[in-house]
């Protein structure tokens, strides 16, 4: 065993200085995964119910990977692709135009990432000083809170809440937090509680954003998955002045796992962040980015995957309603967010966190739990099941499992 003395001393306080590793708090994920190996160890002949995976359970349409595999084999995509190449900013602009009506330039006003994730942590080094603010809402991806507290900056929680439909109450916001807010990084169609704000809500965005001069990001990861009208936030006047939007190839495209995403929106805002990525990474091997270019092509891709995933929580949420929750097809995403029990069979639950683990620990039945904006848990019916049929027997074991369970809402 070596002595960490040295390095500890060294670490920085953004982790937790030289108490780093030391703390005993454990990332919900971390607990729900080792909850997960327990429960399952626990009964080994029982199947676990898992509607906690959060990714797509299908590969990558077949032009896709078809187009990956003459690509990796062509000479011409070795080396790094820096900030992008020329095809896949040209594919993603006609892509924003064809599917959302918003016509951008790509050479000036598109960036692609490696995923949305990277991009949303490079977001804040464009923006936050020490003592600067950025408004996020909560619940939510929290990577640029982050990496904002990580330059010193501030994070401002604005909840959302099932009375105000989801969306953040922006009068709401102190005095004091405007006069130091730089950035606002919303999230619709929202993870996890499967809204999507309304073009009323975007234009009332836009005003705060120009009033306040904050810039605005919206991840728009979900996008694509929007089950009535799928827009984009850029699409409202006055939005390309303020903000971009932050784009997924994951989860309307099954391209889990091959890291690529795309900024668009203010040349500005997309330079900034370009010249931040160039010092950060080398570009996306350019073998994904052509194959992402098949991908942004054909609309028939998320076409598929919005049908699916639509129809699987329709049959959740028949399924769940019948056990009780307060459960409604949500308006996008492949989440469904629903109050969770205040008890089960006498026992009664402080925290979404406790019922949680009670549907694990007593019924095999795996959820994400949410305290930040009220008890909720999260289903996702992003489950493996082949065909129909298997999510039809899904759906009946879930109500098998449940229906003596006593929930108590």
């Amino acid at each position: 065993m070596t002595d960490d003395t040295h390095v500890r001393d060294l670490l920085a306080a953004r982790i937790g200085g030289s108490g780093y590793g030391r703390d005993t708090k454990i990332y919900k994920f971390e607990r729900i995964k080792r909850a997960k190996r327990d429960a399952i160890a626990a009964r080994p002949d029982v199947r676990l119910l898992d509607f906690g995976i959060g990714e797509n359970d299908e590969p990558a349409d077949p032009v896709v990977r078809e187009a990956m595999k003459r690509e990796i084999d062509d000479a011409a995509n070795r080396g790094y692709a820096d900030n992008g190449i020329p095809e896949f900013k040209e594919a993603a602009a006609r892509f924003m135009q064809e599917v959302f009506g918003v016509a951008v330039d790509p050479a000036a006003q598109v960036l692609h990432t490696i995923g949305s994730k990277s991009a949303l942590a490079m977001l804040p080094s464009v923006f936050i000083d020490p003592g600067d603010v950025t408004i996020m809402t909560v619940p939510g991806y929290p990577v640029a809170g982050t990496h904002t507290r990580y330059l010193g900056g501030e994070v401002h929680a604005l909840p959302l809440l099932p009375e105000n439909g989801f969306l953040p109450d922006l009068d709401r916001i102190p005095a004091d937090v405007r006069a130091r807010a730089k950035l606002m990084v919303l999230n619709y169609p929202n993870s996890p509680t499967g809204r999507v704000a309304p073009p009323s809500f975007w234009k009332e965005a836009v005003a705060f954003a120009c009033e306040e001069r904050i810039a605005l990001v919206n991840d728009a990861a979900h996008v694509l998955l929007s089950y009535e009208a799928r827009e984009s936030f850029l699409a409202t006047p006055g939005a390309m002045d303020v903000g971009v939007e932050v784009h997924s190839m994951s989860k309307g495209f099954h391209m889990i796992g091959w890291r690529l995403g795309f900024v668009t929106g203010n040349p500005l805002i997309v330079r900034a962040l370009g010249d931040v990525k160039d010092n950060c990474d080398s570009g996306q091997f350019k073998a994904i980015q052509k194959s992402a270019c098949a991908a942004l092509a054909h609309h028939e891709i998320h076409e598929r995957a919005r049908a699916k995933y639509r129809r699987r929580l329709e049959k959740l949420v028949r399924a769940l309603a019948a056990l009780g929750f307060a459960a409604a097809v949500p308006e996008g995403t492949y989440f469904l967010y629903v109050r969770a029990p205040r008890g089960a069979g006498g026992r009664v639950f402080a925290t979404a966190e406790a019922a949680a683990e009670h549907l694990l620990r007593a019924h095999l039945v795996l959820t994400v739990p949410w305290d930040d904006a009220g008890a909720f848990l999260r289903f996702s019916v992003t489950y493996e099941a082949e065909r129909e049929e298997d999510e039809d027997a899904l759906m009946a074991a879930l109500a098998a499992r449940l229906s003596g369970a006593a929930l108590v809402f």
